[in-house]
């Protein structure tokens, strides 16, 4: 199964550990689930690494921003850009991962309002939007 997931989703796997990614990190591990981003995704993930009020907790649970950067690489498969979705998005700044999903017909993880507000529309689209796996 191939997914994108947004930032929020990416700081509860790779910075928090939060118990609501068990499935998607045990799927990551075993090969059965194939995360896609863009090198734009992997540098917002750097942005907001660095924020002020997040970098002091990044520290605390992984030592820095480096090795949450050096996981993403290691779990990611990068791929090419994918055009503009025929749906947009409230927030400009999610359309990116809207976009992927569209374009590759896959599952979106997203805790994003306006990215879950419009779950029907994109099911039309062959992409399922949820905040995890079990959902």
């Amino acid at each position: 199964m191939q997914l994108v997931l947004d930032t929020n989703i990416v700081l509860d796997l790779l910075v928090f550990g939060d118990p609501a990614v068990q499935a998607l990190t045990a799927g990551l591990g075993a090969g059965t689930l194939h995360w896609l981003a863009t090198a734009e995704m992997r540098e917002e993930l750097r942005r907001v690494l660095d924020y002020p009020k997040l970098a002091p907790r990044v520290a605390h649970h992984r030592g820095g921003a480096g090795p949450v950067l050096g996981d993403f690489d290691r779990h990611v498969r990068l791929v090419a850009p994918a055009p503009k979705a025929p749906l947009t998005c409230g927030d400009p700044d999610d359309q990116k991962f809207i976009d992927l999903a569209v374009a590759h017909r896959c599952t979106l993880l997203s805790k994003d309002y306006e990215v879950l507000r419009m779950r029907k529309r994109l099911a039309l689209l062959e992409v399922r939007a949820t905040t995890c796996l079990a959902s």
